[in-house]
Formats: structure tokens, C-alpha cells, sequence
């Protein structure tokens, strides 16, 4: 991105910073992601560019030019080449460390490894660096619920094969009624922007995805939801349709911040 070669950034991958997208391994809504990284929760949002210098050392530049990253991401996923070099005015920080795994490196440079301090970056905070996913966590337990949103007819069709849900009228057990409790409870009081988050799915429906303290939800608005929780490793709970599920996603999919906002 600048000048010399040790001062180039080779650009490897980048992903958006904003309330409707944002990589939830790094927390529940996005003021929490944002803080993960030391940078402020603006309206906004961010794009993110990781990289890595002439001699290999990891940085990650955060730009305010959002429009910019979603162009390159939208033409990488398409194949296409892109230049993603932001403008200096627009760079809002430059990161040591990469804030989530980066299974590339970039060709003819020592290999991705941490940059040594520097004085005029150096505010005290260790190099940025990936959430712990090794064991199950909060991390972990979103990451799980990001997977069941991408893979949603697999994931929907081992609930068919596997359980037999709660029958109409019948309450679901305890654990599953607290996080619908919480759930709802959002509807009354706005949680922080990117808590619930709404994008499409098919013409007739929104795949619907909410955090909590410890739990995460995904649904279709047509159809289930599915919850992890913190306290249950591993394990995906589903709900049934039912009285109460149809209504809640309704209202969730109403309040939720969407990155497809004229959809």
C-alpha cells in the first residue's frame, strides 16, 4: 500500500467491521467486536485488510472506506481480481497481528510471524491475534452458529432425520426457554447494534441471527431455530415451530440491522 518494499502491505484478505457484518468469533454484537480490536464502535463501520509486510510481519489496516473493502470481497468471491489499496486518509489504524486466522501467506517473504515492537504504533497492546477456538467458548459457540447459518439445509435436514420436536403448546425445556426469553426481551429494549442481525435466505424468508450472555440463536423465519449455549459444549438445541417461535422471529427479523437494508 505504500512507498518501499518493506513498507508495502501485501494484501491477503479482508472483511467488513460494520453493525450488520461483522466476524462474530470476535463477540456477541458489534461494539464488542470493535473493542476487541481497540477501535471505536462508529456507525459506520470498517473495513478490514490483513496483511503482510516486506519482511512477513502481520498488520491489519482498518479503512473507512467500507464501500471500498465490499467491492474487493464481492469481486474476489466472484473470482475476479482486485486492487484493495485503500487511501491514507481513509485508514482509521494500522494493527500489529491478525485478528483472525489467515490460512495464506503471501508468496516470496519470510513467513506470517508477529512485528517487532514499534514506537511510533506501540500503545501497550499485545499484536492483534485470533480467539481462542481450541476449546468450546463463546467464540467457539459462535463460530458454530455462523456454520449452521452457511449450512442451513444440512443442518436442517439431521433435525429431521434425528428429533422429534416439542408438540404445539408444549414448553421447551429450560434452557432453550431462557434464550427465547432473553430473545424477546430484546424486542422491549434495543440490545447494542449487531446483537440481532437479519439477511436473506430465500424470496419468502430472513435467516435471523441473535446473541446473548452466553447463547446464540439462529432461525429461519419459515422455519426452526437452532440454540448453542456456553454451558452445553457442543451441543445444538432445536426448536420447533410452535406457538410462540413464528411471532418471536417476526419481531427479531423487524428489529434486526440488516446489511442488505433495501431488501
Amino acid at each position: 500500500m505504500d512507498g518501499g518494499d518493506d513498507d508495502a502491505l501485501y494484501v491477503l484478505t479482508a472483511v467488513l467491521l460494520t453493525p450488520a457484518q461483522f466476524p462474530s468469533v470476535l463477540g456477541d454484537d458489534y461494539p464488542e467486536a470493535c473493542t476487541a480490536l481497540g477501535l471505536e464502535p462508529y456507525a459506520e463501520g470498517y473495513g478490514l485488510v490483513l496483511g503482510q509486510d516486506g519482511q512477513g510481519a502481520r498488520w491489519t489496516v482498518a479503512t473507512e472506506d467500507v464501500s471500498l473493502v465490499a467491492c474487493a470481497i464481492a469481486a474476489w468471491d466472484c473470482g475476479m481480481e482486485y486492487d484493495l489499496s485503500p487511501g491514507e486518509r481513509t485508514v482509521a489504524a494500522v494493527l500489529p497481528g491478525w485478528p483472525l486466522a489467515v490460512a495464506v501467506a503471501a508468496p516470496g517473504i519470510p513467513a506470517p510471524h508477529d512485528p517487532g515492537p514499534d514506537p511510533e504504533l506501540d500503545d501497550g497492546r499485545a499484536p492483534l491475534s485470533p480467539p481462542d477456538t481450541a476449546s468450546w467458548g463463546p467464540a467457539q459457540r459462535r463460530l458454530g452458529a455462523d456454520e449452521i447459518a452457511l449450512q442451513w439445509a444440512h443442518w436442517r435436514a439431521r433435525v429431521d432425520a434425528d428429533v422429534t420436536f416439542v408438540e404445539p403448546g408444549e414448553q421447551p425445556d429450560g434452557r432453550v426457554r431462557h434464550v427465547l426469553k432473553e430473545a424477546r426481551a430484546y424486542l422491549d429494549s434495543p440490545p447494542p447494534p449487531g446483537r440481532v442481525r437479519s439477511t436473506f435466505a430465500t424470496e419468502q424468508a430472513r435467516t435471523v441471527r441473535a446473541d446473548g450472555p452466553g447463547w446464540s440463536l439462529v432461525a429461519r423465519t419459515d422455519d426452526i431455530a437452532f440454540v448453542l449455549l456456553d454451558e452445553e459444549p457442543g451441543e445444538i438445541l432445536p426448536v420447533g415451530r410452535g406457538p410462540e417461535l413464528p411471532g418471536l422471529l417476526k419481531a427479531l427479523d423487524e428489529l434486526a440491522i440488516r446489511p442488505d437494508a433495501a431488501a
